[in-house]
């Protein structure tokens, strides 16, 4: 396809809204799988360092 202005590119032959918007979905949920990974992360890094402690713990 060519566009001869950027808001036919937007426009994407009437199927820019469906186009765009499911770019935006996209973006979202990788955005809030990033969010969640990285929380899962600390959650997991927090366990095992308790987990340390505790057997540090008790071999004294």
């Amino acid at each position: 396809m060519n566009w001869t202005s950027p808001a036919e590119f937007f426009a994407m032959g009437g199927y820019g809204q469906y186009v765009w918007g499911s770019v935006g979905v996209a973006m979202v949920v990788l955005c809030a799988e990033w969010l969640l990974l990285r929380q899962r992360r600390r959650a997991a890094l927090l366990h095992l360092k308790r987990q340390l402690i505790l057997k540090k713990e008790e071999s004294l």
